[in-house]
């Protein structure tokens, strides 16, 4: 295996983020999103660092938005998932998928 041909879990949840939020997901957007739905909360230097690392590997592309006057006339940077990127995903998906696969301690717990 190639160095770096993984994701981590942070890779993974900020696609995963992107996906959910579409045409909105921005840095602040994102690390909003993965502490809702994750229980987790992330520095927003770590959020950009995992999508630095996503766009540099062709997985996520970025496109400035026009300047806002709320945030004193500087422009967000929103982020989608490219093609590689959601290959990246099936992929750790389906990967975690079979290792989980019949595994009785990840079986929901009934009353």
């Amino acid at each position: 295996m190639r160095d770096r041909d993984y994701l981590s879990q942070l890779e993974l949840m900020v696609l995963l983020a992107i996906l959910r939020i579409r045409e909105n997901a921005y840095g602040m957007s994102l690390a909003r999103e993965i502490e809702q739905r994750s229980g987790r909360e992330f520095a927003l230097a770590s959020i950009y660092s995992a999508l630095e690392r996503l766009e540099e590997r062709g997985l996520v592309r970025s496109e400035r938005g026009a300047p806002t006057p709320e945030r004193g006339g500087k422009a967000r940077t929103y982020f989608d998932v490219t093609a590689a990127g959601l290959r990246a995903l099936r992929s750790a998906h389906a990967t975690f998928s079979r290792l989980a696969a019949g595994l009785k301690e990840l079986k929901p717990v009934t009353s």
